[in-house]
């Protein structure tokens, strides 16, 4: 399931939103462009639980911030809404380059850390995993909940009645066994006030 999401492949053949993600990450290349930093497209495209609204997250693994700077301002800088941050959250720094492209919000993020122990794969798998469990009607929950104002980590968090930080509890999820996250899950969401 995991490596299925780490070949953006998969997005051509799936839903017309995925379908269309692929077109806009090909037209880009992105993923040719930053090939070296290992990208990983997350967040709810990948998982369908997209709304309009969502844009295209790609993590990388950065360690020579000024070098993948000079990258990101030579190939989008005269994109629409060009934007560049970098800051350190918990001693660990970051980069994010955001910009739109046919109407697309796209963001790149970066970080020391290999793409695939970043909290953002974490999440979207963690979340992958949820949604199994938890079958296909739980999307368009998930989707409602979004439309609402929530963040997608948030939505699972009302969704699951996760009390304290649902990014961190995620991440400890990230670590369970099926038959522990199936437990866990099947008990926590018969407590969600949308569900009989």
């Amino acid at each position: 399931m995991e490596n299925l999401l780490l070949n953006m492949e998969y997005l051509s053949q799936g839903n017309q939103r995925q379908r269309k993600a692929y077109e806009i990450l090909t037209e880009t290349s992105i993923f040719e462009v930053f090939g070296e930093y290992t990208p990983i497209l997350v967040g709810t495209i990948p998982i369908d639980i997209d709304i309009s609204s969502s844009d295209l997250d790609i993590i990388c693994e950065v360690h020579d911030f000024e070098e993948f700077e000079q990258l990101l301002v030579q190939c989008f800088q005269e994109m629409s809404m060009f934007y560049i941050s970098k800051r350190t959250v918990q001693d660990i720094p970051r980069i994010v380059c955001s910009f739109q492209y046919k109407k697309w919000a796209i963001e790149i993020f970066g970080q020391p850390i290999p793409t695939l122990e970043q909290n953002g794969y974490k999440h979207m798998i963690i979340e992958k995993r949820l949604l199994k469990i938890l079958g296909e009607e739980t999307k368009e929950i998930i989707r409602e909940l979004k439309r609402s104002g929530l963040k997608t980590e948030p939505a699972f968090g009302e969704l699951l009645r996760i009390d304290g930080n649902i990014y961190e509890k995620l991440i400890e999820m990230y670590d369970w066994d099926d038959q522990e996250l199936w437990e866990w899950t099947l008990r926590s969401h018969k407590s969600y006030k949308g569900v009989n």
